[in-house]
């Protein structure tokens, strides 16, 4: 039997025999609780138990549990009723709802009073690391050195940030375009101009076409010159795009100073943009936070097609053994189109200061959102702003102190990021009083029109 088999070994030990160990114990997660097993065989009478935990990397140990067989003989795990020549026993410890401060190294400290020799005290020892996993806390993803101008004309390098907080030990991160994985090389060295702008650019990737070599500003792309003739997508889909006849070899008609140009979506993309395989290359950074967790930044860099990057969707998911399931965050790449735009206040006089702003657009993949954030800029048709600029940046612009001179005026507000741009437009109209107090005047301040000149 178990008891005959423990009796044989104590018969060939020595005096003040003493074995300690720990039971083995697979990571946790935080917030669960935990039981810390420490078992131990002896010959001898069992003195003491404490428990530590080992902090500053080893140089200091608190003690969290003492038990000293002195003044408690009624221990629940203790045999002292039956007096064999050796006792198994087990003393345990219950961490409650563990936190990350909670992860590190535990010692069970055991001694004992020698069989032959009752004032020689034996002393014995385990260890084990408590490994607490922290499961992340937040995932993002953002474009980088964003809001940025459109070009047609140049390539892009565009690159995505996902960060990811909380979660230890460190997550795998990777990338997916349109739920398919994106298989991605190694971002191994950054070009001085991409660091200035604070893209990864690998080594070995192709440079792009000079402006010069472009023949794009007089002839159409080929999926201009072929309207019927859709692009496939990197993913084998075709995207559903549509194409505004015109004059062929003839450029887009150029917004005047006077009148409002026609909706005309601009599909002259230089030969770069017509590869439906782009490279992805792929960076990848980890930083310890204070509280022993780790931050993820992953980077996904390619050159930019908006024809065929447009209504994507890219989403940075996160695999760790503390998440049942994957964490994600998701972005649809789209030009802005159309922002929708309001004047206050709704009857402005002489002397006011009206403010005109972006409200939203008038279409999107969801709703109002744009994906990379535009870049939001005003001016005056046929003049300059009132601080006599020729165009101001932001969401708003302010105009202080109206004169009556700028009733009638023009204003247009163009929204761009790298997928494309688009203009609108909104005519101001200022409320003039006679020497009575009476107004007279149009019976709306503003005349928000809506043609839109798009590019994207």
């Amino acid at each position: 039997s178990g008891l005959q088999f423990q009796c044989v070994i104590s018969l060939s030990c020595p005096a003040g025999y003493l074995v300690v160990s720990i039971e083995p114990l697979p990571p946790v997660v935080m917030g669960d609780t935990v039981t810390l097993k420490c078992n131990f065989r002896t010959d001898g009478n069992l003195r003491e138990i404490v428990w530590f935990r080992v902090t500053e990397g080893g140089r200091s140990k608190q003690k969290i549990f003492t038990y000293d067989a002195m003044y408690n003989t009624n221990f629940s795990h203790m045999e002292d009723y039956r007096r064999r020549e050796e006792f198994a026993y087990q003393t345990t410890v219950r961490l409650p709802e563990v936190q990350m401060e909670d992860n590190g190294p535990y010692e069970c400290h055991v001694g004992i009073y020698d069989r032959t020799y009752r004032e020689k005290v034996v002393l014995a020892s385990g260890s084990i690391a408590v490994v607490v996993m922290s499961p992340p806390k937040s995932i993002s993803v953002i474009a980088v050195d964003q809001p940025t101008r459109f070009n047609r004309y140049e390539a892009q390098n565009f690159t995505l940030l996902c960060t990811v907080t909380g979660g230890k030990p460190a997550p795998v991160v990777y990338f997916k375009r349109d739920g398919e994985l994106i298989e991605v090389l190694p971002s191994t060295q950054s070009s001085d101009g991409a660091e200035s702008r604070g893209l990864s650019v690998p080594i070995d990737s192709r440079s792009l076409i000079s402006r010069d070599l472009d023949d794009t500003k007089l002839q159409r792309s080929i999926s201009f010159l072929n309207p019927g003739i859709e692009p496939a997508r990197s993913d084998g889909v075709r995207p559903q795009q549509r194409y505004t006849s015109g004059a062929t070899g003839q450029e887009g008609p150029k917004p005047t100073t006077e009148i409002i140009p026609e909706t005309v979506v601009s599909r002259e993309f230089p030969r770069w943009v017509l590869s439906s395989s782009p490279l992805y290359y792929f960076d990848y950074t980890e930083t310890e936070a204070n509280d022993g967790t780790i931050e993820v930044q992953a980077m996904l860099t390619w050159h930019l097609n908006p024809q065929l990057d447009s209504e994507a969707m890219f989403s940075c998911e996160v695999k760790h053994p503390a998440l049942s399931m994957p964490m994600q965050a998701e972005v649809i790449l789209s030009a802005p189109k159309g922002p929708k735009l309001s004047a206050t206040p709704c009857r402005a006089k002489v002397g006011d200061t009206v403010r005109i702003a972006v409200e939203g657009f008038q279409t999107g993949v969801k709703g109002n959102e744009v994906f990379p954030e535009p870049l939001f800029t005003w001016s005056h048709v046929g003049g300059l702003l009132l601080d006599g600029s020729a165009e101001r940046e932001g969401k708003v612009l302010v105009l202080e102190r109206v004169p009556a001179e700028l009733n009638g005026s023009l204003y247009r507000c163009s929204a761009e990021n790298p997928l494309g741009s688009t203009n609108s437009y909104l005519r101001l109209i200022i409320f003039v009083a006679d020497s009575g107090g009476a107004e007279f005047g149009p019976t709306h301040i503003m005349l928000l029109l809506s043609v839109t000149l798009e590019f994207t």
